[in-house]
């Protein structure tokens, strides 16, 4: 992981590819784009092809380019709690016409016409009522991204000047989604941790969570197969141990977020009688 981005780090790929890679993955973290160019170079030096999860990054962009266009495939998400859902589901795009065809067999158990079977699939197909809750979400693209930079700058004024937490930045001159508002907590100099400040928070009903947490190299089966692999993701585990979402989206408004910011002033301003008062209740699993 780059520690400034969060992103994947260009530099540690190519000292990770063995004889079985075949491909590299890029992921959008937050709708922050990767460095496109960067992996692109790497993989035409090792003929590989790259692929993107974009599922933060509806409506983002990277120098003036939209995502969406980079490597072989990107793949966004649709799920509820994304900035265009349809319930569930997602897209694949392409501009590889082989590719495009092999996705289209996939989604629908590989029949070609009625019923020949000519390639390997699921039941990838979108119902008709998530498809109308997706179509819906796109007419109010406008105003979801605006609700959300709304959110993010009065959540930035608010924690501006609490110690020790800082909220990921937005390159303005691309196209941002804003739809994670993501607190980095400095445990060595905020007067509360991350996990104390989500107690506080849960307490008083603010829907605030860990993200990427724990990290999926401590997940079954990769804590199995890999019991070691903390050991190579230093980064990672630092940002997985500080990492913090605050509620957006057009059901939060400005008031709620001056409030989230006020608990949470109140909570550092009196860092030590909270954390008295945390050790006598057990934290929730």
């Amino acid at each position: 992981m780059d520690s400034r981005t969060y992103n994947i780090d260009p530099e540690a790929i190519e000292r990770l590819i063995t004889p079985a890679t075949t491909a590299i993955l890029g992921v959008h973290v937050w709708g922050r784009a990767c460095d496109t160019e960067a992996l692109d170079t790497i993989a035409r030096k090792n003929k590989l092809k790259v692929m993107y999860d974009a599922a933060h990054a509806f409506g983002c962009s990277r120098k003036g380019r939209m995502v969406g266009g980079f490597g072989a495939c990107e793949v966004f998400s649709f799920h509820a709690t994304k900035v265009i859902n349809s319930f569930e589901g997602g897209a694949i795009v392409t501009d590889d016409d082989s590719l495009a065809e092999k996705v289209r067999l996939m989604r629908n158990f590989g029949f070609i016409g009625y019923d020949r079977v000519v390639y390997l699939g699921i039941n990838g197909k979108m119902s008709e009522v998530c498809a109308a809750m997706g179509l819906t979400s796109l007419e109010a693209v406008t105003d979801l991204f605006r609700v959300n930079q709304a959110n993010y700058e009065c959540y930035q004024k608010g924690l501006q000047a609490v110690p020790g937490l800082s909220l990921i930045q937005y390159d303005p001159v691309e196209r941002n989604n804003y739809q994670y508002v993501v607190v980095e907590v400095d445990p060595k100099v905020a007067p509360l941790d991350r996990d104390d400040l989500i107690r506080v928070l849960q307490a008083e009903n603010v829907l605030a969570r860990k993200y990427f947490w724990p990290g999926c190299h401590r997940m079954e089966p990769y804590c199995s197969l890999q019991p070691d692999a903390h050991l190579q993701l230093p980064v990672t585990e630092k940002v997985a141990a500080r990492i913090l979402l605050l509620p957006t989206g057009q059901t939060v408004s400005p008031k709620t977020v001056d409030l989230v910011c006020a608990i949470i002033r109140s909570a550092c301003k009196n860092a030590g009688a909270v954390r008295s008062l945390l050790l006598r209740e057990p934290p929730q699993v």
